[in-house]
């Protein structure tokens, strides 16, 4: 009987658990001044508190994770590390998830480490310095009682290929299970995601090498996770936005299927799969899985195009001619408010028209939109910040609709009716929990 590793449990103030049947774990990735410009700024400025609105943007968005890094050449990373780490502890809404303590300086890992709460994350951790040094940092992050990310990176260097991946990972997982007893749940994998697409034939496999080896690690290593920076693998086409969404989004379907557990992502950089333009799709694709020799030359051939496409207002609103239901549940799907009160007064007024209530928006156009977020996310399709702003949308629309529901029971009391409550319902989630969007839906609708 094959028996089910425990699941990685993670801490802010609220618990997070990553374990089998958990879907992908967003980690903000804004709180780096390597990756953001303006959080960089703010940082180099001193303005530590003003930055924190970085921070608590990214867990609005859904984040699950804070990656926070300080390496900059400009700073002393270290006290710049614990000043904002300390200043986070003291935000309730941003505390509440876990931190990556994110830095090539122990030292900066350390004294992240004596700031955080609950349980975080070092990112990272390799056998880069040989087998003693990595056994001395292992034993403090588990004295310490975080998790760690370690690098597929060792003496001879970062891991390029599937063969050298799975062999430094399997090497790390041996050492830190057998020789130093860490918790095998405990252990996060990065066997490095590289930019592909880059005119050099040795890259071309860099997706596919990742993908197999996380598949690899989760067939082999038992317990052990996998993470990895994804706007790595889109680098070749840094301001092409269009194209490098599509590729992380690509990217994104096929490792998470593979077992990728976690990532470091741009939310905002990560499309719905199912809506990518089917020719950027399916070249974008020949590309990730390096189907075809020349795969980077036929995405180049298209990138432009697609760029244009991303500024073209024309094409970006062609979802507009479509009726009041595909109008609603497009905005539902892609977390788009600028039109949902118009809409869902449009979408009221066809109903009443027909002898409907203003609930039935909610549980006929409305619900049907959910029903596709819903099911893309369970496919892998949608990730946990774009459902954060179908939620907001969804709210927006229920919000217009309450009055309308109030005026519905003042008349129907005024005219003798019954509108006494038939009784109390108590809904609940555990705090934090996905789930708490659906809570607040149903609540709406029970009123």
């Amino acid at each position: 009987m094959q028996i089910t590793p425990p699941p990685l449990k993670l801490a802010g103030l609220e618990p997070v658990a990553i374990g089998a049947g958990t879907l992908f774990v967003n980690i903000g990735e804004r709180t780096n001044v390597t990756g953001s410009k303006a959080f960089a700024r703010l940082i180099l400025a001193g303005q530590f508190e003003e930055a924190l609105a970085v921070a608590r943007q990214q867990v609005e968005n859904g984040a699950q994770v804070i990656d926070v890094n300080m390496d900059e050449a400009m700073l002393d990373s270290k006290a710049a590390m614990v000043r904002f780490l300390n200043l986070m502890a003291g935000e309730p809404e941003i505390a509440r998830v876990p931190v990556m303590i994110d830095s090539s300086k122990w030292e900066v890992i350390e004294a992240g480490l004596k700031c955080i709460q609950g349980k975080g994350i070092v990112n990272s951790i390799s056998l880069k310095e040989g087998e003693a040094e990595f056994k001395r940092q292992a034993k403090l992050v588990k004295r310490y009682g975080a998790a760690a990310v370690v690098m597929a990176f060792d003496e001879q260097g970062q891991a390029d290929t599937f063969a050298r991946k799975t062999e430094i990972c399997e090497r790390a997982y041996r050492i830190l299970v057998d020789e130093v007893d860490f918790p095998p749940e405990d252990i996060i994998f990065d066997p490095n995601i590289f930019a592909i697409a880059t005119g050099i034939e040795e890259h071309d496999n860099y997706a596919v090498d990742f993908i197999e080896a996380t598949r690899w690690i989760k067939q082999h290593l038992p317990g052990a996770k996998v993470s990895g920076g994804v706007s790595n693998v889109s680098f070749s086409f840094r301001g092409n936005e269009p194209v490098r969404e599509a590729i992380h989004t690509v990217f994104l379907y096929h490792a998470i299927q593979a077992g990728m557990d976690m990532g470091i992502v741009n939310a905002g950089m990560v499309g719905v799969y199912d809506d990518l333009d089917a020719e950027l799709r399916e070249r974008v694709e020949d590309v990730v899985l390096n189907r075809r020799a020349d795969a980077g030359e036929r995405l180049i051939e298209i990138a432009d195009r697609a760029k244009s496409a991303g500024k073209d207002d024309s094409a970006r609103l062609a979802w507009r001619a479509g009726d009041v239901n595909a109008r609603l549940s497009h905005a539902l799907v892609h977390g788009i408010t600028d039109f949902i009160v118009e809409d869902t007064e449009e979408a009221w007024q066809a109903i009443k028209a027909r002898g409907g209530r203003p609930l039935h928006v909610i549980e006929g156009p409305l619900m049907s939109g959910m029903n596709v977020v819903g099911d893309l996310f369970g496919q892998g399709k949608m990730f946990l910040p774009q459902v954060v702003k179908s939620a907001r949308v969804m709210k927006s629309a229920v919000a217009h609709l309450v009055p309308y529901i109030e005026e519905e029971k003042r008349q129907l009391e005024a005219a003798g009716g019954d509108v006494k409550p038939r009784g109390k319902i108590v809904i609940a989630t555990v705090k934090g929990d996905v789930h708490d969007i659906g809570k607040n839906i149903v609540s709406v609708v029970l009123q």
